[in-house]
């Protein structure tokens, strides 16, 4: 999967705070996202991120 820094992630499962949408702050083995909803950041495993996306929106300049 093509993911890249700046994209916005629609995750299967929602965030506690209500919002589903993930803005990628740092790609690699892990993830890092931002919650789009409360700005929490969380560290994922690629593989983890990768089977609970729905959808990629692509982020400014891609």
């Amino acid at each position: 999967m093509d993911i890249e820094v700046g994209d916005i992630l629609t995750m299967k499962k929602p965030h506690p705070c209500g919002s589903s949408r993930w803005l990628v702050t740092r790609t690699g083995a892990d993830f890092k996202l931002r919650c789009l909803g409360c700005g929490r950041e969380v560290m994922l495993p690629r593989s983890k991120a990768e089977r609970g996306v729905r959808s990629v929106e692509r982020g400014e300049g891609g």
